[in-house]
């Protein structure tokens, strides 16, 4: 082996993988989110669906000074961490929550994000006994409830 061979990278080529990577995930996974995430709420306003979602579900996302309608930013996350910050962008662009709203949100966002898709991912690979997988789901979604309590507190 020569000492070429041997040589570490420079931190530019690491820079640029990196970056190349980084665009990828953007291209492919982040920006369909987010743009899917818009879609639906223009869907659900249109059809009146998203008044209903915010009249049922007042009075629990109230408990944290949220309005009904981000209950649609919590599912948006479980599912995916960019639709979830995707349906905040929309329901904020609609005027429907406001920025106190979304900082209230944001780490129950991060706190139960992508839940959806790493469950199959790595809970199947992994080979977790059957048993363990509700407490295993359950338990990002009682951080993130204790999140929202925790920042409604914060931001007043």
């Amino acid at each position: 082996m020569s000492a070429h061979e041997n040589a570490k990278p420079m931190v530019t080529d690491i820079f640029v993988k990196g970056a190349v990577q980084g665009w990828q995930i953007a291209v492919t996974s982040t920006i369909p989110n987010v743009l899917m995430a818009f879609v639906i709420i223009k869907i659900l306003d249109h059809s009146g669906l998203l008044k209903l979602i915010g009249t049922a579900l007042d009075p629990i996302m109230g408990i944290f000074g949220l309005p009904g309608e981000a209950a649609t930013v919590l599912l948006g996350g479980w599912m995916s961490m960019g639709g979830g910050v995707g349906v905040a962008v929309a329901l904020f662009d609609h005027g429907t929550i406001t920025g106190h709203d979304i900082a209230v949100l944001a780490p129950s966002i991060y706190l139960m994000g992508s839940q959806v898709q790493y469950m199959g991912r790595c809970l199947g690979v992994i080979g977790i006994k059957g048993s363990r997988i509700p407490l295993i789901m359950a338990m990002p979604i009682i951080t993130a409830i204790v999140s929202l309590w925790v920042m409604n507190i914060l931001v007043g």
